[in-house]
């Protein structure tokens, strides 16, 4: 069915992977164009090292298999950044806009 949604033209994501059931096996086997990185893998860690090179391990990951990279949760200027130097591809989170209704939506695009 995902290769159907495919060829319909359908872009098919990945939310929070790394937790719950998705995991490597779903990456190679499904037509997946973005992988959704979830909000905790951006928290501070004990070894922020760590989060680091797990971060850009990630986004290299997914560039390699062909598909994008939206982190969630952003919340800093710092996460961003970050996110930037790791090549991420897209960012959502609460210091990028909070949730609004479609025609705030609109009027943000318009000053844009």
């Amino acid at each position: 069915m995902l290769r159907e949604l495919k060829r319909l033209g359908v872009r098919l994501a990945v939310d929070d992977f790394g937790t719950g059931y998705s995991g490597l096996a779903c990456l190679r086997r499904f037509p997946i164009d973005v992988l959704k990185l979830d909000r905790s893998f951006l928290l501070p860690a004990d070894d922020n090292a760590t989060t680091v090179d797990f971060v850009k391990a990630f986004v290299d990951m997914a560039h390699a298999l062909g598909m994008a990279v939206v982190a969630e949760g952003v919340e800093t200027p710092e996460a961003l950044d970050f996110l930037r130097a790791a090549r991420c591809d897209q960012a959502q989170g609460y210091y990028l806009a909070r949730p609004m209704p479609l025609a705030a939506l609109r009027g943000v695009i318009m000053q844009a």
